[in-house]
């Protein structure tokens, strides 16, 4: 028996139709004025929050160069240094346990680029602006933590013919981002390996520019648009700076009705105006579904616990068939940054994310709530572990008056008799616990973010596992 609600309604010669648009109207087969303006307002509103969707990691970097540059004054070649929880609290989903070197440039500016990367302890990258690792660099990089020289060619850029001995790398995108963390924590040892950091055009070899190291120095920052318009804005400038990709041609071309055009300003009129900014909400909404609540069925990293995979991509976005649009905007909402060494699959190398955003009876995490987490003996880290609290609606640091966000195992935490350990989280610190607190709010949601720096093989074969995060009532 056929449910005729879900029956497909052909459409009136002359009449109306319901639909979940309202009533659509058409005269001797033509649709009304009135449904011709309902409808291509419905469809531009439709291909905006589509493109909200799939801009996101272009628009996230954009946000974060603008900040660098009118916050901290950085120039092409320089970087910044982020090491304070105030620093911190601009930047998604970043850790508390190592420093951040940060800088971002443009090819089109400098020519070919040259880095010259120190020996040591790091896990760095240069990523197009796509959030694509270009190469790692580092410990996970062609260098392998012995240092070495990198030149980097914007698109249509070619190599020098006398460029030495250097690794050459190819940039899809003029603009890049180069970072790098240091993995060991003697401020000493940190700051020699980023006074060896240089980073200046190849044309300036012989005289080359200074690279600045810049003190974030707890300045006020953020690295996301404050509001709708803001987020088209950032996107109209990235695509007039950009070559537009093969795979991203049709995406573009939805948007030009909405006055984003490659080579023409950013003016959009009052209607188009409209339908961005309610775009972006319903946009932004849908992102946290795609961040938060990850409907694919690998999402689970145990099938009876509520730990998620944080990274359920490869660094380059690509499946056999299709760009992992879904799995991109959810992971790039919440995070900015991906590279090879962060989707490791080689026990011993790189890191592994797992977040956690309900409690043991599927709740989602409350910060007037109080909570316990057990981390059971031996995690299967070569190097660390730590977890790090976040705001939803920010993806940053809980901003506390503690100054506290995270907890790692390279700190004085108190162990039970087995080796395993007690975690606590809340508004409130439980009495003799303090050193395994970690501080939340009332009345806003957070989630935390499960790091292994050089996971183990039980972490691959999941012999290994964390139990769920248990609200004490």
């Amino acid at each position: 028996m056929q449910d005729d609600t879900i029956q497909a309604q052909p459409l009136p010669m002359t009449g109306t139709i319901d639909s979940r648009n309202g009533s659509l109207g058409f005269e001797g087969g033509y649709p009304t004025d009135a449904t011709v303006t309902k409808l291509y307002d419905e469809l531009d509103f439709q291909r905006a929050v589509q493109a909200y969707l799939w801009a996101v990691p272009l628009v996230s970097f954009a946000q974060w160069q603008e900040q660098h540059e009118k916050v901290f004054g950085q120039q092409d070649g320089d970087l910044v240094f982020i090491t304070t929880f105030r620093d911190r609290l601009g930047l998604l989903t970043c850790n508390d346990t190592t420093p951040y070197v940060i800088g971002f440039l443009n090819l089109q500016r400098t020519g070919p680029l040259v880095i010259e990367y120190p020996k040591g302890q790091t896990a760095g990258g240069i990523l197009d602006f796509w959030q694509r690792p270009i190469s790692d660099l580092g410990l996970t990089g062609p260098d392998k933590g012995e240092g070495g020289k990198y030149l980097v060619l914007a698109p249509g850029q070619e190599a020098p013919r006398d460029i030495g001995e250097c690794h050459v790398v190819q940039s899809p995108t003029n603009n890049i981002f180069h970072a790098f963390r240091v993995l060991v924590p003697d401020p000493k040892a940190a700051e020699t390996l980023m006074a060896g950091y240089q980073a200046y055009p190849y044309a300036q070899r012989e005289n080359p520019r200074q690279t600045r190291i810049i003190a974030a120095g707890s300045r006020k920052w953020s690295g996301w648009p404050e509001n709708g318009m803001e987020f088209w804005r950032l996107l109209a400038k990235m695509l007039d700076q950009e070559p537009v990709h093969e795979r991203d041609r049709m995406m573009v071309a939805m948007i030009k009705p909405l006055g984003i055009e490659k080579g023409k300003p950013f003016r959009p009129d009052a209607r188009q105006a409209k339908i961005l900014a309610q775009a972006a909400v319903v946009g932004e909404s849908m992102a946290r579904c795609l961040s938060y609540a990850k409907r694919q069925p690998e999402a689970r990293t145990w099938p009876d616990r509520q730990w998620t995979n944080t990274v359920m991509l490869e660094a380059n976005q690509e499946t056999e068939h299709h760009t992992a649009l879904d799995e991109r905007t959810a992971y790039f909402y919440e995070a900015v940054a991906l590279s090879a060494g962060m989707t490791t699959k080689t026990p011993g190398q790189g890191q592994a994310y797992l977040g956690i955003e309900k409690d043991k009876g599927g709740h989602w995490l409350q910060g007037g709530n109080n909570y316990t987490l057990r981390i059971p003996p031996n995690p299967p880290v070569k190097q660390f572990w730590a977890i790090t609290l976040y705001d939803v609606e920010t993806r940053c640091f809980i901003d506390t008056p503690h100054e506290l966000a995270g907890l790692d195992s390279r700190k004085r935490l108190v162990a039970n008799a087995d080796g395993s350990m007690d975690l606590h989280f809340g508004p409130t610190a439980p009495a003799g616990k303090e050193s395994n607190w970690l501080p939340t709010l009332p009345g806003r949601g957070w989630f935390g973010l499960f790091r292994f720096y050089a996971p183990t093989e039980p972490y691959f074969d999941r012999s290994w596992s964390l139990p769920d995060v248990e609200r004490v009532k």
